[in-house]
């Protein structure tokens, strides 16, 4: 894993995305209050139902700088939330409810990439009692957690070191291609993932392992674009044809390329499809 600072993390973007924007740390578990939600809050504070970015499993809150830059200044508010750890589907869901109470924000869009997808669409199973999911935005994410071959091992991943983790999940982001865009968000993804704790890691991967499925009944009334790749990516193409399947009543949003974080290596279509979904709410001041 690369010790230098990577090429997207040394652009003007990122550096006035990172000077402008602060980073807040947030404790909001009752009983640990050493658990810390990593919040970035761009745009109107007047927008009461923001676009909330979820990461994949190797990203932290600012590799969603692109959509926080791009969409704030088209008049949409965005925040990107990376989670403490939290070792079962529905503890995550009762902290990712509590950050919201704490932002006074009753409803929410959701832009979930990879693992941030599964756990937007948990959080909708979740909340559909009382609903706080106005729509999602999925990107390269997945229904089911079987597809994962570390099954067996989802429940020692706590007990693993940190270098022993960040190569499981390295192991699946080698960049197969010669596009330099996606090159340099692997790299900037492998920077970010190598900063990341080894509890952090742990929670995710177990989280990632641990057998549990979306029920997609559950949220076929809800407005969803799903924003795939159609080139090489972690998962495997009948994952992506799958989750097309369980929401035959989705918006598709393809891209050509983009390979695991389409977010960051084409950002500005992927920036273009997601004010395309805002622009069917009300959204904008």
């Amino acid at each position: 894993m690369a010790s230098h600072q990577s090429v997207l993390s040394q652009t003007v973007e990122y550096q006035s995305f990172r000077a402008s924007v602060p980073l807040k740390k947030l404790a909001l578990d009752p009983d640990e209050h050493e658990k810390f939600w990593h919040v970035f809050d761009c745009g109107p504070r007047a927008l009461t139902c923001p676009l909330v970015c979820l990461p994949p499993i190797s990203g932290a809150a600012d590799v969603f700088f692109h959509q926080c830059l791009g969409l704030s200044a088209r008049g949409f508010r965005v925040i990107a939330a990376e989670s403490p750890a939290y070792w079962t589907v529905e503890a995550w869901c009762q902290g990712f409810k509590r950050l919201l109470a704490h932002l006074d924000l009753e409803k929410v869009h959701l832009f979930g990439a990879g693992l941030g997808g599964y756990l937007a669409q948990k959080f909708a199973e979740y909340t559909e009692p009382c609903p706080r999911v106005a729509s999602l935005i999925l990107c390269n994410a997945f229904t089911n957690t079987d597809i994962f071959r570390y099954q067996e091992q989802s429940m020692v991943f706590w007990l693993l070191p940190g270098p022993m983790l960040k190569n499981i999940v390295a192991s699946g982001m080698e960049c197969s291609t010669n596009e330099a865009p996606i090159c340099c968000a692997t790299e900037f993804m492998l920077e970010r993932l190598n900063d990341l704790p080894q509890s952090i890691l742990a929670s995710r991967l177990t989280l990632n392992g641990t057998s549990s499925r979306v029920d997609p009944k559950r949220l076929r009334d809800l407005p969803i674009t799903l924003l795939n790749v159609w080139d090489n990516y972690v998962l495997a193409p009948e994952v992506r044809d799958a989750l097309c399947r369980s929401y035959p009543q989705a918006k598709m949003a393809h891209l050509k390329s983009g390979g695991n974080f389409p977010f960051l290596s084409r950002f500005d279509e992927v920036n273009m499809h997601a004010t395309i979904h805002l622009r069917n709410f009300d959204a904008k001041p």
